[in-house]
């Protein structure tokens, strides 16, 4: 069914890079969901109407809410597929994050007001009518909310779109809460005892919780969360790829949005090479890392020697005591200047955020090694931090 949809309403559904598609996989998702979750609000309605049962009529006012939610889904990703402007020169595809947190945080308003309407009739149970209709009206729901739930997990996957995530989310959610619904209307019929009221709590719970993990998945991305490690080794692989490129640092990724993402990185290439044949090599690099992962690169050139012997020895003899300190550090941008009295060993360090040690510490301990090694040496060392990992 979900491949049915695709190919009817979504032109160019496979190119999920584009932002065009995503924003078609958005309006798909949106209208379906303001479709059925209006026709289960209304079913469900019917059936607390009929029943009196406050689980059932909350559970119908959290359909309405779920189809609020995917009309927020489908004005964010249109909102997200707008061009670039003079005010938001790097897109606006941060919007579908936005998106997912508001849907996010109306699931969680809907779950405090389900519990305390099911605390209230804990504290003031009433009778509860049973009848087939309902009880087929729920039951009809939860096969609903099952195919949703699969229909927007296989969106999320396609796109890896946060907002869809949260939606799959809360329908899974759904899906539990409805079946609670029905389990009580059929214990209170057949075993003459008034859960109503609890069950309630256990759907308010199922969807606080939802809209709990929601709100992660979409507030990471909007902090500033680290990159996909397969987007890093991809990005890695092709820069090294080209062998005029000896080494690569300071890779940063910032992500504007799904299709809106920038790279910046420092490439080491050897001192002796003509400038003007190394950056256009630089320049065809750029050109073919927004191609595979549609995204858009700057470049920086470090010139670097590379057939010194004496240099390269000298790096690798600080590379290994970079690592007593922490097997993660690495080292770059290494050069040495010699003098009468003592020789200068000047390179930064990438340290992990995870090492134990401050930046002064890591400093001080490479020069009182290296000094173990060689009186004559003194280190000059710029320690950076990684935003990959």
């Amino acid at each position: 069914m979900t491949e049915f949809l695709l190919r009817r309403f979504v032109k160019d559904y496979q190119d999920v890079k584009d932002p065009a598609v995503r924003e078609r996989y958005g309006t798909l998702s949106g209208m379906t969901g303001i479709l059925l979750n209006l026709l289960l609000s209304m079913g469900k309605f019917i059936a607390g109407v009929i029943t009196g049962a406050v689980s059932v009529t909350a559970d119908a006012f959290n359909n309405l809410s779920d189809a609020a939610s995917s009309l927020v889904t489908l004005v964010g990703f249109r909102l997200a597929g707008q061009e670039a402007d003079a005010d938001h020169p790097f897109g606006h595809g941060r919007m579908e994050y936005l998106a997912g947190l508001a849907v996010s945080v109306a699931i969680l308003l809907v779950g405090v007001e389900l519990a305390k309407g099911a605390i209230g009739k804990i504290l003031h149970p009433e009778a509860v009518a049973f009848s087939v209709l309902s009880a087929g009206i729920l039951a009809c729901s939860i096969l609903v909310k099952l195919w949703m739930y699969c229909f927007n997990k296989n969106l999320s996957r396609r796109i890896d779109s946060a907002a869809m995530a949260a939606t799959a989310a809360d329908s899974l959610s759904d899906c539990v809460a409805t079946s609670a619904v029905l389990l009580g209307l059929l214990v209170g019929h057949f075993a003459h005892v008034s859960i109503d009221g609890w069950v309630g709590v256990v759907v308010s719970a199922f969807v606080l919780r939802a809209g709990w993990e929601a709100a992660k998945d979409t507030v990471s991305p909007l902090l500033g969360q680290a990159p996909d490690p397969a987007l890093v080794e991809g990005i890695q692989k092709t820069v090294l790829a080209h062998p005029e490129v000896v080494g690569i640092h300071d890779l940063v990724v910032h992500d504007y949005g799904p299709g809106h993402i920038m790279v910046t990185l420092h490439a080491e290439v050897s001192l002796h090479a003509d400038i003007a044949e190394t950056h256009d090599v630089i320049d065809n690099i750029e050109r073919e890392l927004g191609q595979k992962y549609h995204l858009q690169a700057t470049i920086h050139m470090d010139p670097i020697a590379t057939d010194d012997e004496r240099v390269n020895a000298r790096k690798e003899e600080m590379l290994e005591l970079s690592h007593q300190i922490d097997p993660g550090i690495t080292i770059h941008d290494f050069r040495m200047t010699e003098g009468p009295t003592h020789t200068n060993l000047i390179f930064d360090m990438v340290v992990p955020r995870s090492c134990k040690f401050t930046d002064d510490q890591v400093k001080q301990e490479m020069a009182r090694m290296a000094r173990g090694k060689n009186e004559r040496y003194m280190t000059v060392i710029q320690v950076d931090h990684s935003y990959v990992d």
